[in-house]
């Protein structure tokens, strides 16, 4: 076992390890870090705690110290600099006329290098515009194109359900999504409505993903053949996932009648596969570029 504090650098972003080493840390609590970006001010999101050996890449680096109330207003100075900074590269942008979208600009807390985020279509020749952002700043500068994704995260937003951005708020991390995990879990597929601010599938179809496969293994698909417990045979015309109730066309000998029944009453070969929701060609070409395989995130290159 060792001991960790988990320190995290910007709102949603991804929580690193450090050695506490003695110090009276706490959840909520400014440190000062040393990064591979160079020194970091940060916020602890995990107390210290002992956790197993494996969950740590090391070496593990140790909280260099507890953040004074003289480095809570080199980190405010910074923000407001960041701000300026900003609008001089969009200045420089539209001076070398580089097809880019400026997002973010961000200084590391000893100013050593101002790191500017964008966004692009393709690959972007900023050799120039580099060298001229230099001589303005007088430090090291980098630019780093990142996805849509994490352009959303950063800038924030509202969710069609109403509520502040997952990306933005709380989720550290970004997992692979799929069409398939719509069509599991019986979602129209209108592009619209699956769709988050960012353009790509929504982040909280992962959510739900485990529980409707489990909930599906369950149930007979539609057209198999069931027998019910009163012993009369039918053809399934539709599924209630949620409820997990099978609404049946059966044969009473007179006439034919739809009815619902719960699953539990039903006999039925073989279970519903995971991968009974295929997802046609079609399909796959018209979601394709909503899709989004996760990967390690541009903005957490620390």
């Amino acid at each position: 076992m060792i001991k960790i504090v988990g320190v995290r650098f910007r709102q949603a972003g991804k929580v690193y390890y450090f050695d506490p080493k003695d110090l009276p840390i706490e959840r909520g609590s400014h440190v000062i870090v040393e990064t591979a970006r160079g020194i970091e001010y940060g916020t602890v999101i995990l107390p210290p705690k002992d956790v197993e050996d494996e969950e740590v890449v090391k070496p593990l680096k140790a909280v260099i110290r507890m953040a004074t109330p003289e480095d809570d207003r080199r980190e405010e100075r910074n923000r407001v600099r960041e701000r300026e900074a900003y609008l001089i590269c969009e200045e420089k942008i539209a001076k070398h006329g580089l097809a880019m979208k400026l997002v973010q600009a961000e200084y590391t807390f000893d100013n050593n290098k101002l790191l500017f985020y964008f966004t692009a279509d393709g690959r972007i020749d900023f050799r120039d515009l580099v060298k001229d952002l230099a001589s303005v700043f007088r430090t090291r500068i980098e630019l780093r194109q990142i996805g849509v994704r994490d352009e959303t995260k950063i800038l924030g937003g509202v969710g069609i359900c109403g509520r502040p951005l997952c990306c933005h708020t709380f989720l550290s991390e970004f997992a692979p999504v799929s069409i398939k995990m719509a069509k599991e879990q019986n979602l129209s597929l209108n592009p619209t409505k699956i769709s988050g601010s960012c353009g790509r599938l929504m982040c909280c179809l992962k959510n739900e993903q485990d529980t409707y496969e489990y909930l599906n293994s369950r149930l007979p698909r539609s057209g198999d053949r069931v027998t019910t417990a009163d012993g009369l045979k039918g053809e399934v015309t539709g599924v209630n996932v949620l409820r997990q109730t099978v609404r049946v066309v059966v044969n009473t000998g007179e006439e034919k009648e739809s009815r619902e029944y719960p699953v539990s009453q039903l006999k039925f070969r073989g279970r519903r596969r995971k991968d009974q929701d295929r997802v046609s060609k079609e399909e796959k070409k018209k979601f394709s570029a909503l899709e989004d395989k996760g990967g390690k995130s541009k903005l957490d290159d620390d």
